[in-house]
């Protein structure tokens, strides 16, 4: 169950920090609930290199959309450089 409840929340989670960033993000679904579950990766170990959340905790919702946001960022920029 945690695999998927991963898969769920990441594409959630993909699809809102999509709706915030503007400009048109052609991503499908796929790599929408992977940059779901990366932003999240990020969120987790900024907070915890910030002492937002303990080693091991994971980053709630709202630090997850902003993980994905910055994750969606570095993609949009590097995807304009080439």
């Amino acid at each position: 169950m945690g695999i998927i409840s991963m898969i769920v929340v990441g594409f959630i989670v993909g699809l809102i920090a999509r709706a915030i960033m503007p400009g048109e993000q052609k991503l499908g679904w796929i790599l929408t609930t992977v940059l779901g579950i990366v932003g999240s990766i990020v969120a987790g170990y900024l907070g915890a290199a910030l002492g937002f959340y303990q080693a091991g905790q994971g980053a709630g919702w709202i630090g997850s959309i902003i993980g994905a946001l910055i994750v969606l960022g570095v993609y949009g920029f590097i995807a304009r450089r080439s």
